[in-house]
């Protein structure tokens, strides 16, 4: 594991109680609700960096969604699996998913995406485009400025890496994504960059 990877595995797995005790300030039900609202009844959805899975996937499978989350933090994915039984968890890179093709309707990613090497980004996406079914959907969130950097967090030391939000779109556009909006919104104290978009094949 590169060292970017291993700061980011090993804070989270660190901090996962307390950063899960924060989670209720995220309200992003709004986003949620629209992502739903373009999803077939008993969706099957992909979580990339679950974390404790909250709010996001106890979200999804209380609207009747069949959910599986990824994450490399076993911290994360203990608390994931006492907080929504209901769902699927892999540990698991996210970096290198071994999915089947067409296998989802939708995909989610919060907070999880800004860890990841910016120069990664691309072949991320065409990660989703080839897991995603045609037309499926995708919820993310990435960062509001361009920057790259480790800096302190709940206490311990964290690695962030994104590019502007018109880099990252041109990204996610390029890589078989149709947007359907972004936004840059206030949340928790922290600007999320948000784009929902559908899949192209």
């Amino acid at each position: 594991m590169t060292e970017k990877k291993e700061i980011v595995k090993r804070g989270y797995d660190k901090i996962a109680k307390e950063y899960q005790a924060d989670r209720h300030i995220f309200d992003n039900k709004r986003e949620l609700e629209e992502f739903v609202s373009l999803l077939p009844w008993n969706a099957k959805v992909l979580d990339i960096g679950c974390g404790a899975a909250v709010p996001f996937i106890k979200f999804l499978v209380e609207y009747g969604c069949s959910v599986t989350g990824i994450d490399f933090s076993k911290s994360m994915l203990k608390l994931a699996k006492r907080n929504v039984p209901e769902a699927k968890f892999i540990k698991q890179d996210v970096t290198r998913l071994g999915l089947k093709a067409n296998s989802f309707d939708g995909l989610t990613s919060s907070y999880c995406i800004i860890h990841i090497p910016r120069e990664k980004h691309s072949s991320l996406f065409q990660s989703f485009h080839r897991i995603l079914k045609p037309e499926g959907v995708m919820l993310i969130s990435m960062g509001y400025s361009e920057w790259e950097g480790t800096d302190k967090y709940y206490g311990v030391n964290m690695f962030w890496s994104h590019y502007s939000p018109e880099k990252s779109l041109q990204t996610i556009e390029n890589a078989g994504f149709q947007t359907v909006w972004d936004e840059i919104t206030e949340c928790g104290g922290e600007r999320p960059y948000w784009i929902l978009a559908r899949n192209k094949k």
